[in-house]
């Protein structure tokens, strides 16, 4: 009888340890969504002002530039530059699917045709649609979780294609993120062909204005030796009440 419960217990403890999933859980999946939602709204949220540097890397020359940037939400941006003298004044308004750019020297307000939202802003390897964000990956790219050969245990990598009635010249972004803040550290934008153009590289995270974000952003096109371009944020706040006339036409000509 001894032998047959003891017998008896071995089994029932074998049968436990097939059923238990302490030992078979699989690992927690993240919520994709959430993590492309972080990168969209980075830098943005009800309302956001900052203020910046652009510094431009060429093999011929190099410029920095400061300037203030306002957003409200995701659908308007209001861009002036402050310095170098030069520039002062140039700003860039953004409401909805539209796009303008106001220069001071000529006093003219040119409206950004869609085909030209990814031309280069201000000479920067920035493109005007990286600027103002008028495309969202949250609503224009579809995202899947990837292992890449290089793959690090501590980040994820989900892999961003254009929706089919996404126009984008990227055939996918690689997006690398912290498992476990789901911080984006990198992009990488690859073309239709699947080559690699350019790296955007998100740095120095620390809380700025009430919020953690990078504090720096370094774009490198791949197709461009010895080009480089760099945002570092000075200052920045989030959700404070901005004036009514902030994004408007007539604020581009505004006198600052």
């Amino acid at each position: 009888m001894k032998r047959y419960l003891v017998c008896t217990l071995f089994v029932a403890m074998g049968t436990l340890c097939v059923a238990s999933p302490l030992w078979s859980e699989e690992p927690q999946q993240p919520d994709l969504d959430t993590i492309v939602k972080k990168v969209d709204e980075l830098y943005r949220a009800k309302t956001s002002q900052g203020e910046m540097e652009m510094h431009i890397t060429t093999p011929n020359w190099e410029r920095t530039m400061r300037m203030k940037m306002w957003t409200k939400g995701m659908d308007q941006t209001f861009i002036t530059i402050l310095s170098p003298k030069k520039d002062k004044g140039i700003s860039t308004l953004r409401m909805d699917r539209e796009m303008w750019n106001y220069f001071p020297k000529i006093n003219k307000v040119m409206k950004i045709p869609p085909s030209m939202m990814m031309g280069s802003w201000m000479g920067s390897d920035f493109t005007n649609d990286d600027l103002v964000k008028e495309s969202s990956l949250m609503d224009d790219y579809s995202a899947k979780l990837i292992t890449p050969p290089d793959a690090e245990s501590d980040k994820y990598y989900l892999e961003l294609k254009p929706k089919a009635q996404t126009a984008s010249v990227w055939g996918k972004i690689i997006v690398t993120a912290m498992r476990d803040t789901y911080m984006p550290i990198s992009q990488e934008f690859y073309d239709e062909k699947g080559k690699k153009m350019r790296i955007m590289l998100f740095k120095d995270i620390k809380e700025m204005g009430g919020r953690t974000i990078p504090t720096v952003m370094e774009l490198i096109p791949l197709n461009k030796k010895n080009h480089k371009t760099v945002i570092r944020y000075i200052s920045a706040t989030f959700d404070k009440p901005l004036g009514k006339d902030v994004f408007t036409l007539r604020n581009l000509k505004k006198k600052r």
